[in-house]
């Protein structure tokens, strides 16, 4: 983006005109070829083989939420990376995972981040979680044309809310339709079987701890039936990238905490292969 068109060093005048808080919206009037949403995308006959991501999850506990990624991409039946991550902060109490497109998705994080750091630049104040969750839906809605053509991101979005003093999760669809779920959330190829495994697990009662170890044995779950979602990889040292979020803010968790998570869990399916059992009653 040129920040100079008259040659007398001068910004131009878009950039000194008051306007909305929404970074989107100035770049929607000032280059609107920019967005990911406004590229032209020639027709093609076929699927169109991109990498994508798979696999993310989020549980709430009292006092905050977690969300963790697997860190497979596949392209058709090929894995193209072993090590991609899907989970990223979007800012200081809140992070967003991604499922589907891999290249555009990483992009509208991207773009998401800068979203809300422009907001708070310019309004002087964090925008509310529900804020965050609704500026994520008219993003993916304006991707509706690639999601068309096989070019889909369905995130899933995530923090802590500070005006209710808890945790809540967001899920999309390939629209921009928004649902707050309750207590658990998957997304990817292996939503199915990590939702299962969550439904099965989850308690409203979870420590954090316990809550990071639900969120690996969910994607350990959907390893097991999905051969896009890649589970904790203890040859090459390959684990999910989990989040936590809380009233102190969002922290990754190092590896070396996932780590002794997810041998604990190997450890355990050693014995127990399709893991802990729920009370059938």
């Amino acid at each position: 983006m040129e920040a100079n068109t008259g040659g007398a060093g001068r910004l131009p005048a878009a950039f000194l005109t008051p306007g909305s808080s929404s970074f989107l919206e100035f770049l929607a009037e000032y280059r609107p070829e920019l967005l990911p949403g406004r590229r032209n995308v020639p027709p093609v006959q076929g699927p169109v083989e991109v990498p994508h991501g798979t696999t993310i999850v989020a549980a709430t506990f009292p006092g905050g939420v977690v969300m963790a990624g697997d860190r497979r991409a596949t392209m058709g039946n090929v894995i193209s990376q072993r090590d991609i991550e899907k989970v990223f902060p979007a800012d200081e109490y809140s992070a967003v995972g991604i499922a589907g497109t891999a290249g555009l998705a990483v992009e509208m994080v991207k773009l998401f981040q800068l979203e809300l750091e422009h907001y708070e630049k310019i309004e002087g104040a964090v925008l509310s979680l529900e804020g965050k969750a609704n500026r994520l839906s008219t993003m993916i809605r304006s991707n509706l044309g690639m999601a068309m053509q096989g070019l889909a991101v369905v995130p899933m979005f995530a923090g802590y809310d500070l005006d209710r003093s808890k945790g809540r999760i967001f899920s999309y669809d390939v629209a921009g339709g928004r649902a707050e779920e309750r207590g658990f959330a998957a997304t990817g190829s292996g939503s199915v079987f990590a939702r299962g495994s969550l439904k099965k697990l989850y308690r409203n009662d979870l420590t954090q701890s316990q809550a990071v170890t639900l969120a690996v044995q969910a994607l350990y779950d959907a390893a097991d039936d999905d051969s896009a979602t890649g589970g904790p990889d203890l040859a090459r040292q390959i684990f999910p990238i989990i989040m936590v979020i809380t009233e102190e803010g969002l922290r990754r968790l190092t590896e070396a905490e996932v780590s002794e998570v997810a041998r604990t869990v190997h450890a355990r399916r050693l014995e127990q292969p399709n893991g802990p059992q729920a009370p059938v009653l």
